[in-house]
């Protein structure tokens, strides 16, 4: 794999699974930190306590990836300060394939919940909107399964 430098922020997720799912993804794939804004459940709950469903899905990789709650917008000021990209996956009239080299070699990975996605104020955020095609009769992928492809391809492009 390429040293392009990717942060995933992942914005009202609702399944504690999905979010342990990426994390564990996040970890085999060398992403730098995962900001968890808006519902996005954290692997350390309100009170302090270890999520345990969380963590049996990420197995153990909260622990390695470097993670933090904020509020979207701040989060993504300031990535876009330090000179990172921001692409946001999601299907929408302005998306581009996935596939598209990212000639940025600092990324941010912006993924919303099921079934909205992510809504207009979060896709404004985005410098650009990228999309896995859909070969099929469904129209889209569990999150966890989207963010995993979309982490290996733009690592590798």
């Amino acid at each position: 794999m390429n040293s392009k430098e990717l942060v995933l922020v992942l914005h009202n997720l609702r399944s504690v699974y999905n979010v342990g799912s990426i994390f564990r993804t996040a970890d085999a794939a060398g992403v730098k930190q995962i900001f968890l804004t808006g519902t996005t459940p954290a692997p350390i709950d309100r009170f302090g306590r270890e999520r345990k469903d969380l963590a049996k899905v990420a197995l153990g990789a909260q622990n390695y990836i470097n993670w933090q709650t904020g509020n979207l917008k701040d989060v993504i000021d300031a990535l876009r300060k330090d000179n990172f990209k921001i692409l946001a996956l999601e299907q929408d009239k302005n998306s581009v394939p996935y596939s598209i080299k990212q000639n940025s070699e600092k990324l941010v990975l912006l993924v919303g919940n099921e079934p909205q996605g992510l809504d207009k104020e979060a896709l404004s955020y985005a410098d650009e909107i990228i999309e896995i095609p859909m070969y099929g009769k469904k129209e889209s992928l569990n999150v966890a399964v989207a963010t995993a492809i979309a982490i290996f391809k733009l690592k590798d492009i």
